[in-house]
């Protein structure tokens, strides 16, 4: 990648973070109802066809930093040894995952997060959020698995994985009593132990 093409993507995802925040900000401050399009355009400084070459909604814009995370979380799997066992390979990614996200306490994100919440109707871009990387997951999980029926065993691999994850994460955010992490390990246990019969 020349200088040229590296400053362009990197101007792309500044403008892309910056759409996601204003979008976060209004939200917390004016309510969902309220928000639209236009306002998120006008509070990053860019206009309205400018909003839609990065987004398709103000939802898509909400949901940015999950997809973003959920990213990084892609790769960290992949760096999990091959010959791992898969579950353990997801487990110990999701570990560092989260202690990368919640290493210095609660990011700014999260608190944002928490007044999402208040709006049941985006259940369905959280996720869809998790959806978007399902088919990755199951690609990078078909090749550490054996036997028959690779390619249906990594896709409810994979989404049994973010479903625990994104359960996980709204508990903790109902009840942050533990760290975060204890709760992501005690979910990624039961569900270990539940498939294993015991």
């Amino acid at each position: 990648m020349d200088e040229t093409t590296g400053l362009r993507e990197r101007k792309k995802a500044a403008t892309r973070l910056a759409l996601h925040e204003a979008a976060l900000s209004l939200t917390a401050e004016q309510g969902l109802d309220g928000l639209t399009v236009e306002a998120i355009a006008d509070a990053a400084n860019v206009s309205r066809r400018t909003f839609s070459n990065y987004f398709s909604s103000k939802e898509e814009a909400l949901f940015h930093g999950d997809t973003t995370r959920l990213r990084r979380l892609l790769q960290l799997i992949g760096e999990q040894p091959v010959d791992e066992p898969p579950w353990a390979a997801l487990s110990r990614a999701a570990q560092r995952f989260i202690e990368e996200l919640f290493g210095d306490g609660d990011p700014p994100w999260l608190t944002q997060r928490r007044q999402l919440r208040r709006h049941p109707g985006l259940a369905a871009h959280q996720v869809a959020a998790y959806s978007a990387v399902e088919r990755e997951l199951a690609g990078e999980l078909a090749h550490r698995l054996t036997g028959a029926d690779v390619a249906l065993r990594s896709r409810v691999l994979a989404a049994t994985f973010l479903a625990i994850l994104r359960v996980a994460v709204q508990h903790w955010i109902e009840h942050p009593n533990e760290p975060l992490v204890d709760t992501v390990r005690t979910a990624l246990a039961e569900a270990a132990a539940a498939t294993s019969g015991r």
